[in-house]
């Protein structure tokens, strides 16, 4: 007979999270973190720092790591630094990411390789330097943020639909290439949610922020934009042990919109 078990207990775990300054990426460090994680906030950005440091503040275990994802050195270095600081990695969670809502013909060529860097670069280097730490302390579970445009495609977001793409593939290759040292791996694909990046799209595409959000939410069986939280969640249990035979996986998250 199945007993109940704590199995979104965290205690003990040590999660890295790319992306941590702002949205998704900081609620999922305030939710891992509030089920025991200890986090470590990986950004370009310094607001990561004062969003550790109220995490601490609350009594939760959070420390800010500066880092451009798409530089070799900086990966190597703050993957280091982690397991110096915390002793181990059991969850990662790829989640940097940019975007320019462009044509292939509208698109520069460095706005390209932005893009394809931060988004698939990224999530290659972290893992890359964080699956030999995991491995060694018996395994882990990565989880990498993809798009619902990345399983379907979707209008003047060319370079988007071709990172998201590739990092839900590349997270199926990873999973086979690392079930066998006990990790797993996973992508979270969203739909539109509401965070900074959505704003700038709007913006890229000289629309009304309201009017933006607002028909960004349509053709959802659950009528309403996603929340940080909402992806969180789903972080959450692609992270715990709910989802101990989960692996290879593309997690839609985006209140039907490709249903």
């Amino acid at each position: 007979m199945l007993e109940k078990k704590d199995f979104l207990n965290l205690q003990g775990k040590v999660a890295v999270i790319s992306g941590a300054a702002s949205g998704i990426g900081l609620a999922t460090a305030e939710l891992l973190s509030a089920y025991g994680a200890k986090v470590a906030m990986l950004d370009v950005s310094e607001k990561g720092n004062e969003e550790a440091a109220k995490l601490c503040t609350a009594g939760r275990k959070a420390k800010f790591y500066k880092c451009n994802v798409t530089a070799i050195e900086d990966a190597e270095k703050v993957v280091e630094q982690i397991k110096s600081d915390f002793g181990r990695i059991d969850i990662l969670f790829n989640n940097a990411g940019v975007t320019f809502r462009k044509t292939v013909v509208e698109l520069e060529e460095r706005e390209w390789d932005k893009v394809i860097d931060v988004g698939l670069k990224g999530t290659y280097l972290l893992s890359k330097f964080a699956i030999p730490i995991m491995a060694a302390g018996g395994g882990g579970s990565i989880i990498n943020t993809g798009s619902g445009w990345g399983l379907k495609g979707g209008d003047k977001a060319a370079a988007y639909c071709a990172v998201k793409g590739g990092i839900v593939n590349l997270t199926r290759a990873m999973a086979i290439d690392h079930g066998c040292e006990n990790i797993r791996v996973n992508s979270v694909n969203p739909g539109d949610t509401e965070t900074n990046l959505l704003k700038e799209e709007g913006r890229q595409l000289g629309c009304e922020e309201k009017a933006f959000l607002k028909d960004s939410a349509k053709g959802r069986p659950l009528e309403r934009l996603g929340m940080p939280e909402d992806i969180a969640r789903a972080v959450l249990f692609l992270a715990s042990d709910l989802s101990s035979w989960v692996t290879g996986t593309a997690l839609v998250v985006d209140g039907g919109g490709i249903a």
